[in-house]
């Protein structure tokens, strides 16, 4: 099958749109934008395990406190987590709507690579019939 590129038109330098739809939203380019660094991954694996503080992150990583601190804000902005202040501390927890924006994003591309390996599979299964 053959399906038409969507359009995307300059917004402003930092959002497009595609046309007849809304605007991507910066949230997912946030996530992507959190996401594209390995440390911050990292941070996302273990959330997933439970709320932290930043001087647990601290303790999993060879790597400063403002550095982490940094890793966390980006993070926080992405919509990838939240943070909430209890009295003196911060606990940072994982926001799994922000990674389920993005996913939906990449989804959308998932149907070029099912007709690609639909065409390959009849190609295959067409040469193998011509064997016979």
């Amino acid at each position: 099958m053959n399906h038409a590129l969507p359009n995307f038109s300059r917004m402003s330098t930092t959002h497009y749109q595609i046309a007849e739809t809304k605007p991507v939203i910066p949230q997912v380019q946030g996530a992507f934008r959190a996401l594209a660094d390995p440390t911050r991954r990292a941070i996302l694996m273990h959330l997933s395990h439970g709320d932290m503080t930043i001087g647990d992150v601290v303790e999993k990583f060879e790597i400063t406190r403002a550095a982490v601190k940094k890793h966390l804000t980006i993070l926080e902005e992405g919509a990838l987590i939240s943070v909430e202040p209890r009295g003196r501390e911060r606990i940072n927890r994982l926001q799994p709507n922000g990674i389920r924006s993005a996913a939906q994003w990449i989804g959308f591309f998932d149907q070029f690579w099912d007709d690609k390996l639909a065409d390959l599979k009849s190609a295959v299964e067409s040469e193998e019939q011509t064997d016979e």
